[in-house]
């Protein structure tokens, strides 16, 4: 048997550090067992896939040095490699459960569902949908059928029992059936839901072992039951820790930076950070801290890896990133290191349009174009002070442009402004007082260039990065009161 793992992100936002993670792993999998490893992207969210996100996922993995064997990118015997692309295959495996007893259509609407889950918890009842309760009398079946309504095709779940999943890292698992859902597996519009295109996309793939994070452990019996339902052999599942923020809870970006492209940014070096999401739950034989990708490829054990949930503090991340700096490059590499990150042609002629203008000698480039080649800014509560906003409006103004920052899909200076006018005009703010904290949060003053103009050369994710910490330096960390009554107030506009 040869050994095949994967990875399928989805390409709906910046690429995760947890997708990383979990991307090296299944990469130091295969290769130590003389497998392939593959990359599939699961973008059947039509909605918030994005071809901008999909390349960033490539060029991340690449930057770290995590190549794949098969992908849309490169090709291979067993494509598509984008589920949109394969959109037609999942259909037919759909109706095949429908002919078999395996999955019914489901034609109740959003409202319905919504009035079912009220009625079992008001009868203390905890217990996800099952098919019991989703069906409908069969005149109203026919009723809505001959309507054309939209209807999602659903599996059929037991209602009760237990369900054994077999881990390579946890042994046997006993979950209840009891909390399973008779999930979707195609949606209105055609589409696949990530469980039965993951699973067939697996079969016909011939993966033989799916290394994934354990918050799909839930998920589990409505694989094993599918693969069953087929008559297929399922993979062999090994659920991976998941990375965690300092204080234990999962790792998000209200409270660590998240997106690969943001260290990128920042100048980490990729081979830190390689060897750091290495160190998540796993350890060299000999215990030592810093080591390669190669070093870890030829060590690699999956036995080894520790269940409890790895912490992922930038604070150390940063100080093994100095380690690589000090101890692996000579100035020479370094230099060549500082030129390709930050100090190449092609972005002094992104930079040089916008400091022109307010340059008289040569040496005023640097202070106006340092912010750019900066990381976290050094701003505190007085970098706020004196601004036409109060406390609330200050708040708001970082909160909601963090909010409409991150649901931005085309980053460009026309896209950024019509945002931040458009947001300015719902909260009756002057857009010159509206862009003054912005101005601050991004370039650490408001003698620097248009914060649009900043904004776009630093890229979304050290942008966003930039809002959220002059968010916590202006105002504190915001706790889940605050949290609930800005978004109330960002929902009103």
């Amino acid at each position: 048997m040869t050994v095949r793992t994967r990875i399928a992100p989805s390409p709906t936002g910046d690429p995760h550090v947890g997708t990383a993670y979990i991307a090296l792993f299944n990469l130091c999998f295969a290769r130590k067992h003389g497998g392939q490893f593959i990359l599939r992207i699961e973008d059947t969210d039509q909605t918030r896939s994005a071809t901008d996100s999909e390349q960033a996922i490539f060029d991340s993995l690449r930057w770290m040095g995590l190549e794949w064997d098969e992908g849309p990118d490169v090709g291979g015997d067993f494509g598509p490699y984008r589920q949109s692309e394969r959109k037609h295959i999942y259909g037919q495996y759909a109706e095949q459960l429908i002919e078999t007893g395996h999955a019914f259509r489901c034609y109740r609407s959003a409202e319905e569902l919504d009035e079912l889950r009220a009625g079992l918890k008001e009868q203390g009842i905890n217990r996800a949908l099952k098919p019991y309760d989703l069906e409908l009398p069969k005149d109203e079946v026919a009723k809505r059928e001959a309507a054309n309504a939209p209807y999602v095709i659903r599996m059929n779940v037991p209602m009760e029992g237990k369900v054994e999943i077999d881990d390579m890292l946890r042994g046997v698992m006993e979950l209840d059936w009891n909390l399973v859902d008779a999930q979707i597996l195609l949606k209105s519009d055609g589409m696949p839901t990530y469980h039965l295109a993951n699973v067939v996309d697996d079969h016909l793939m011939e993966i033989t072992h799916v290394l994934r994070g354990e918050e799909w452990i839930n998920s589990a019996p409505k694989h094993k039951l599918l693969y069953e339902y087929f008559g297929w052999e399922m993979p062999v599942l090994c659920h991976l820790p998941l990375l965690r923020n300092p204080d234990k809870s999962k790792l998000s970006k209200r409270k660590n930076p998240t997106s690969i492209l943001y260290y990128q940014r920042m100048g980490y070096l990729p081979e830190a950070l390689v060897n750091y999401l290495g160190r998540m739950g796993w350890s060299m034989p000999d215990e030592r801290e810093k080591f390669s990708l190669a070093e870890m490829l030829e060590q690699f054990d999956i036995q080894r890896v520790s269940l409890g949930g790895p912490i992922f503090d930038v604070e150390k991340l940063s100080w093994l990133n100095g380690l690589w700096i000090r101890e692996d490059f000579n100035t020479e590499q370094l230099a060549d290191r500082l030129i390709d990150w930050a100090l190449n042609r092609q972005n002094l002629l992104q930079v040089l349009p916008h400091a022109q203008q307010r340059m008289e000698t040569l040496s005023d480039f640097a202070p106006l174009a340092s912010f750019l080649a900066s990381g976290t800014l050094p701003l505190n509560s007085d970098s706020f002070a004196g601004l036409k906003l109060d406390e609330e409006q200050l708040k708001q103004v970082l909160q909601f442009t963090l909010w409409r920052m991150e649901a931005l899909r085309q980053w460009d200076r026309d896209a950024i402004f019509e945002e931040l006018k458009t947001l300015a005009t719902s909260m009756d703010i002057k857009l010159k007082d509206f862009l003054v904290p912005l101005f601050i949060a991004i370039a650490g003053t408001t003698a620097s260039f248009s914060v649009m103009d900043s904004m776009v050369l630093l890229g979304p994710d050290m942008s966003r990065a930039r809002i959220r910490h002059a968010l916590n330096t202006a105002c504190g960390e915001i706790g889940k009161k605050q949290l609930k009554k800005l978004e109330k107030a960002y929902s009103a506009l």
